[in-house]
């Protein structure tokens, strides 16, 4: 983290991102499935948000947030998986500096956002389940503009100073970038001046946005559990359980691989390198492609308008035919 000595300092014009080092000869391999896993996405998160925003009954908090969680996941994914696909197919790398600052901006907002739209979703569960009587006077229309209103203030506030000093480091090595996509931790490492500053905030803001994200979302379904095992029937438990199943699973879903790669990156001296970027990978492919299959799994009232929208295309085709 020290400034190298003897060095000319520059602003690189562009990046070379690299892909997978050590991996270039998998490079279509891999591309399958992540090309696969990105139709699947763009396609499950596009009809939930076009079944919550259609459907009036849906118009509630708990789908409210759902369709918050589907646009933040088609943002992440699309602003980085479509220049990943051009690294493995085309060897199309380079990336202008401004365009992968833009990048990392929104990959890292976006992530950003869907931890404090997950913390949300689990202050929903626990009004729903704790203060039942109270929960449509609490969660109004007007708190969850508010609530989105916040999400997107928090995530901007977070990143755009982490942005501005990345902006002001100055390079001397090379501008080839050993990844599929601009992530700070990555372009930081290619510096030649100080990055204490830089290294420090991100220790900072992992600690006080993801990391106290998900205490509260810990602490919040701790009063979950506690109110569902005082229900006095096993089926109101069971049922109150059912209804936080998928935002669990969700929530396993985005940390899980987040916390991974996280640490990863900061133990990069210890793990190989490729490693490092599939796990980086991972956390913009995995959450963004399974969370609408979770909810359209688990949710009765998402699965039935699913099953209603194909039952009417089928019915349509067949009349065509």
């Amino acid at each position: 983290m020290m400034p190298a000595d003897n060095h000319t300092f520059f602003t690189p014009v562009t990046y070379i991102l690299t892909g997978i080092l050590g991996k270039e000869e998998s490079h279509v391999w891999i591309s399958i499935p992540f090309c696969l896993m990105y139709i699947v996405t763009l396609f499950g998160n596009s009809l939930l948000l076009f079944i919550i925003l259609t459907e009036q009954s849906l118009h509630e908090p708990m789908y409210l947030f759902v369709s918050m969680l589907a646009a933040a996941d088609l943002l992440l994914s699309t602003t980085a998986v479509p220049k990943m696909l051009a690294v493995f197919w085309f060897r199309a790398g380079e990336i202008s500096f401004t365009s992968c600052l833009i990048q990392m901006f929104f990959i890292h907002v976006s992530f950003l956002a869907e931890s404090a739209i997950l913390l949300a979703m689990a202050f929903d569960r626990y009004v729903a389940i704790c203060d039942p009587l109270r929960y449509t006077m609490i969660l109004t229309n007007s708190v969850i503009g508010k609530m989105g209103l916040a999400v997107v203030t928090r995530s901007f506030c977070f990143i755009f100073p982490l942005i501005f000093l990345v902006k002001q480091l100055k390079f001397c090595r090379t501008n080839l970038l050993p990844h599929t996509y601009c992530d700070y931790m990555a372009i930081t490492r290619l510096a030649c001046n100080d990055i204490t500053v830089i290294f420090w905030y991100g220790i900072a803001m992992g600690i006080l946005v993801i990391g106290l994200d998900a205490v509260l979302i810990a602490l919040s379904y701790g009063l979950i559990l506690r109110a569902v095992f005082l229900l006095p029937s096993k089926d109101a438990r069971l049922k109150a359980l059912r209804t936080c199943s998928s935002h669990l699973c969700v929530i396993l879903m985005f940390y899980t691989p987040a916390f991974f790669s996280y640490f990863a990156h900061r133990l990069g001296h210890i793990i190989p390198g490729y490693i490092v970027n599939l796990l980086a990978n991972l956390y913009v492919l995995i959450p963004p492609l399974l969370n609408p299959i979770v909810y359209g799994v688990t949710t009765k009232e998402i699965l039935k308008c699913v099953i209603n929208i194909f039952h009417r295309c089928i019915s349509r085709s067949s009349l065509l035919s």
